[in-house]
C-alpha cells in the first residue's frame, strides 16, 4: 500500500504547526530538497536523503554546505527542549545522519502496531510512503 502526500500538503502542515515556510522540491528518488530563509543569510538549502527504513525507524542523511549540521543540531535541541518526548524520537548520528524513531511518537505508535514501513521515496510533486498492513487475524 502507499500513502502519497504532495509537497504542498506537507508544506502547509509544517506551516500550520510551526509557523515556518519550508518549500520542498524533488532532489532524486530518495532525496528531497528543503529551503529556508534565514535572516541575514538569505535562503539555505538542505538535501535530505532516505538512507533506509528499519521497522519504524527511518535513517536520513543530510547535506547542504557549511553550517547545516550546526543549524540542524540547534533545531533538534530546541525541539527536544520544547517537547521532551522528542528525546526518544530524534537522534543526530555521525556522518551527517539522523535517526527518526517514529514508533516512539505516542501519536504514531498505534499505527506501527498495524503496519510495516517499507520505504519512503519522492517524485516531482509528492512524497510516497510504502507500507504493508500486518495481519490482524491468524
Amino acid at each position: 500500500m502507499q500513502l502519497k502526500l504532495t509537497y504542498s500538503e506537507v508544506e502547509n502542515m509544517i506551516s500550520e504547526k510551526s509557523g515556518k515556510e519550508l518549500p520542498m522540491c524533488f532532489g532524486g528518488p530518495h532525496t528531497v530538497r528543503i529551503t529556508h530563509k534565514v535572516p541575514l543569510m538569505g535562503s539555505v538549502g538542505l538535501d535530505i536523503t532516505v538512507e533506509g527504513v528499519r521497522g519504524s525507524d527511518v535513517i536520513l542523511s543530510f547535506g547542504g554546505g557549511a553550517g547545516i549540521e550546526y543549524m540542524l543540531r540547534a533545531a533538534i535541541n530546541q525541539a527536544k527542549s520544547q517537547n521532551p518526548a522528542a528525546n526518544n524520537m530524534v537522534e543526530l548520528m555521525e556522518g551527517n545522519k539522523l535517526l527518526l524513531s517514529l514508533g516512539n511518537n505516542p501519536n504514531l505508535s498505534p499505527m506501527f502496531s498495524n503496519i510495516t514501513l517499507q520505504d519512503i521515496h519522492f517524485d516531482e510533486q509528492s512524497i510516497m510512503i510504502d507500507f504493508t498492513p500486518k495481519k490482524l487475524y491468524s
